[in-house]
């Protein structure tokens, strides 16, 4: 049996305004972030149908930062991997 998974609220937040910009798909988005268009879908009409009351669960403010600055690391961490790849390839180039 598959484990369930949770999404954040800021996550559920975040993909529900990219489905609002004109000419994406909530299929797109779905693809792109890893879930189910199905689910993106519900977390859309539940966010349409009581704007207030969507996505609080359970998580705390200290959660939603908490993920936010594990996101935020894994970008920096490619970014600082492609950098260094980057640095390598030239000084082979240059020598």
């Amino acid at each position: 049996m598959t484990k369930r998974r949770k999404y954040s609220a800021e996550l559920k937040r975040e993909a529900i305004a990219l489905t609002r910009q004109p000419g994406v798909s909530c299929r797109q988005v779905a693809i792109e972030i890893g879930v189910n268009p199905n689910v993106l879908s519900r977390w859309r009409r539940e966010a349409d149908e009581s704007t207030d009351k969507a996505f609080k669960g359970s998580d705390s403010p200290r959660d939603e930062e908490l993920a936010r600055l594990k996101r935020e690391l894994a970008r920096v961490k490619k970014e600082r991997d492609f950098l260094r790849e980057a640095a390598v390839f030239f000084a082979k180039e240059s020598s």
